[in-house]
């Protein structure tokens, strides 16, 4: 399993929070079904600008991609995300 940062940031300047008010609550019950799943294996919100940060388990990016572009918020456009892979930080990894 591959592990991805997605970096998700509410689109303000098109979208008013009337716009997004009927729609945080289904946003909220897929990514805990995501989560559940153990495709998100967490979640946070953000403390620079509404939206989230989302750890998310997958095999591909293409599956990461799939996962995140399932919330109903990208799938209206209104959700900007920025998909990172990780990798194994080179300092943990055994010497010599």
């Amino acid at each position: 399993m591959a592990q991805f940062i997605a970096l998700c940031a509410r689109d303000t300047a098109r979208f008013s929070d009337q716009d997004f008010a009927p729609i945080l609550e289904p946003e909220a019950e897929r990514a805990r079904a995501l989560y559940g799943a153990g495709v998100f294996r967490a979640v946070w919100g953000r403390g620079d600008l509404p939206g989230a940060v989302i750890l998310v388990e997958a095999e591909t990016l293409e599956a990461a991609q799939a996962a995140v572009g399932s919330l109903p918020l990208v799938e209206k456009g209104m959700l900007q995300v920025t998909l990172i892979p990780l990798a194994p930080y080179r300092g943990f990894l055994p010497r010599g």
